[in-house]
C-alpha cells in the first residue's frame, strides 16, 4: 500500500484496510497489522515509528492491491538473491489450482504443489 495504517484516505488503501479486517475477522489468532508501506511490513526499524503495530520482525506475508502489483512485486522478489517466493497463488476458483512461472525454481515448484495439495484435501 501507499498509506501506513490509514494514513493517506484513498480508496485502494481503504481496500487494503478492508483486507486486513477481514483476515483479522477470520482468523483472530493470526498476527496481522494493517495496511502499510512495503519498508514498514519490512523493516523493523522503519516500523518503530508506529509505536502500535504488533509486528515483530519482518512480515512473512504480503498481501497486494491488485494483480499489477501482486505481480510486478512476485517478478522483483524471485529475482533479488536470497528471497525464495512462492506461488503466485490462484484463489476463487472452485478447485485448487496454481501456475508455476516458467523461471521457478524446483524449491518453488514443490513448495506451490505442497499448498495445492493442502488446498485439495480441505
Amino acid at each position: 500500500s501507499f498509506s501506513n495504517f490509514g494514513d493517506a484516505p484513498h480508496p485502494e488503501s481503504r481496500k487494503m484496510a478492508k483486507a486486513a479486517a477481514l483476515v483479522k475477522a477470520a482468523r483472530p489468532n493470526l498476527l496481522v497489522d494493517g495496511e502499510m508501506q512495503a519498508d514498514v511490513a519490512l523493516i523493523d526499524s522503519v516500523r518503530e515509528t508506529y509505536p502500535f503495530a504488533t509486528l515483530k520482525g519482518s512480515a512473512n506475508v504480503l498481501i497486494f492491491p491488485n494483480l499489477s502489483a501482486g505481480n510486478i512485486a512476485y517478478k522483483l522478489f524471485s529475482a533479488i538473491d536470497g528471497f525464495e517466493v512462492i506461488g503466485p497463488l490462484v484463489l476463487g476458483m472452485r478447485k485448487p489450482v496454481n501456475v508455476l512461472q516458467p523461471s521457478a525454481s524446483v524449491s518453488s515448484i514443490v513448495h506451490l504443489t505442497a499448498i495445492t495439495v493442502a488446498r485439495a484435501a480441505r
